[in-house]
């Protein structure tokens, strides 16, 4: 049978021709996004301020956009060690539309207002508007009252003709061009703010010494899993050899960052944690600070 290459003839293709359809789709998504790095430092860097000055980071969209932006907050707690409420995701329609579809909740602006004054968002925070067309009018309404209230906005979108790039003060347009699917944006578009709102978290975090090297130290030991990864954390943080890796941590009750700064500079529980006060939990810092 002879196989098509127009993508308009998906479904009289074979299975492996629209495999290899969508992965040169995907191919292109890193390069729309290097395209706007620029914006994406932007971004972080507003991130950061916020988060000096006490502000939290939080995400707002509906549907795939939505879902996204609380999978990215809820995953920053264990990864870095910040409370629960440091980043946080809001999609329209709340938890039922986090396991089924409420989409029709996009087209209730009003909805984006009550749902912003429910976690009490002011001009300390700031808030990142994720959706593919920059035009959904619970996101839009959205950053419009979080501007009203002084609070710093982003928008993170793939059109670029958006309405949301009149109304935020960094925009982030990540022009993916058309789906295989037609219309589909929980494909390309969803792959695109997937890996944007990676950038935006991590970066952060990073820059605000939730890291130590390429290091997770901020991790939280809650199951067996992430004990064995703070071993490993802490293994190549210091070349130790396990069985003073392991007695470390069990002095130290598995804190990753203790740990290091104990073994690395050969100081009691009590002193490595006073370093870290001073530094703000910076381990690199707190080692600065142990150079005496």
């Amino acid at each position: 049978m002879m196989e098509s290459n127009n993508k308009s003839n998906l479904d009289a293709m074979s299975t492996l021709e629209i495999l290899k359809n969508i992965n040169e789709e995907d191919k292109k998504i890193a390069m729309a996004i290097e395209k706007e790095l620029i914006n994406i430092e932007k971004a972080v860097e507003i991130i950061v301020k916020s988060f000096e000055e006490g502000g939290r980071l939080f995400y707002i969209g509906s549907g795939t956009s939505g879902k996204l932006g609380v999978m990215d907050a809820s995953e920053c707690p264990p990864t870095f060690g910040v409370s629960d409420s440091m980043v946080q995701g809001i999609i329209s329609g709340g938890v039922e539309a986090l396991s089924g579809w409420l989409e029709h909740t996009e087209d209730e602006p009003e909805l984006a207002v009550h749902d912003l004054k429910g976690v009490s968002i002011n001009k300390n925070d700031v808030l990142v508007g994720i959706t593919a067309s920059g035009n959904t009018p619970y996101v839009v309404r959205a950053m419009e009252y979080a501007k009203e209230i002084g609070c710093k906005t982003v928008a993170l979108i793939c059109n670029p003709k958006g309405k949301l790039k009149e109304i935020c003060e960094v925009t982030i347009a990540v022009q993916v061009g058309e789906e295989v699917l037609l219309g589909s944006t929980r494909m390309k578009a969803g792959t695109a703010q997937k890996m944007v709102l990676n950038m935006l978290s991590t970066v952060a975090m990073v820059r605000i010494g939730k890291t130590y090297r390429n290091l997770m130290v901020n991790v939280r030991p809650i199951n067996k899993k992430l004990q064995q990864r703070v071993r490993e954390i802490v293994k190549l943080a210091t070349g130790e050899k396990d069985s003073l890796i392991n007695e470390t941590l069990e002095i130290c009750e598995y804190n990753p960052k203790v740990s290091i700064i104990k073994i690395k500079k050969g100081v009691s529980v009590e002193k490595a944690k006073e370093a870290l006060e001073e530094s703000k939990g910076s381990v690199a810092e707190a080692l600065k600070i142990l150079n005496y």
